[in-house]
């Protein structure tokens, strides 16, 4: 049986993926179209997939726009998703597991409050991983990116050539890292007034 619950019998269903837009978490989606789905349109994510739902009936251009409006309700939910300590080890553990065989196991992972000029650190001596409460809000794969170059470090301690390419493993490295760059970038910006002041 499958486990697709929109994949029963006598209901056609049509497939297509594609690569995201610039800017999206994630690195594939997949479109399935069904009889059975009249007017509504969902999405979540499966993996490093984003998966649209949408009717069978619908124009490959209003398949476009919803796949573009789905993936900026998702990018918003996870966004507003705020992880605890609990889930973020469970995170980290998936991520080792993931991306380094479960070679890299913290005794502890957790968010901090005095972290501000960097993201994350490591204390490999004792398996702790430190986030900055500034990634709170940030989109998931920022956070991954962070937890995994944490995680790296419980294997290579420093940023040489072989840490970075362990860090090869993460699809979104140079994302991410453009992402935190951007939002450093905007920090140093000088701050006009409001416009609304004039």
């Amino acid at each position: 049986m499958s486990a697709d619950p929109l994949n029963r019998a006598g209901t056609p269903q049509r497939r297509t993926s594609s690569q995201p837009p610039s800017g999206s978490g994630a690195s594939a989606i997949e479109v399935r179209r069904s009889a059975r789905r009249r007017r509504t349109v969902s999405a979540y994510r499966e993996g490093d997939r984003t998966v649209v739902l949408i009717p069978a009936r619908m124009s490959e251009a209003e398949e476009q726009r919803w796949v573009s409006v789905m993936l900026d309700k998702l990018a918003a939910q996870e966004s507003k998703r705020v992880l605890g300590d609990a889930e973020l080890s469970e995170r980290a553990e998936r991520l080792s597991a993931q991306y380094f065989g479960g070679r890299a196991r913290p005794t502890s992972v957790r968010w901090v409050t005095n972290q501000n000029t960097r993201w994350g650190s490591c204390t490999p001596s004792e398996g702790s991983i430190r986030l900055s409460h500034r990634l709170q809000g940030m989109p998931e794969y920022v956070v991954d990116y962070v937890l995994v170059h944490e995680l790296a470090h419980l294997l290579v301690p420093g940023h040489g050539p072989r840490f970075w390419r362990l860090l090869e493993a993460y699809p979104r490295t140079e994302r991410a890292r453009g992402y935190l760059e951007g939002v450093v970038a905007a920090d140093r910006l000088p701050h006009l007034p409001d416009a609304r002041e004039e």
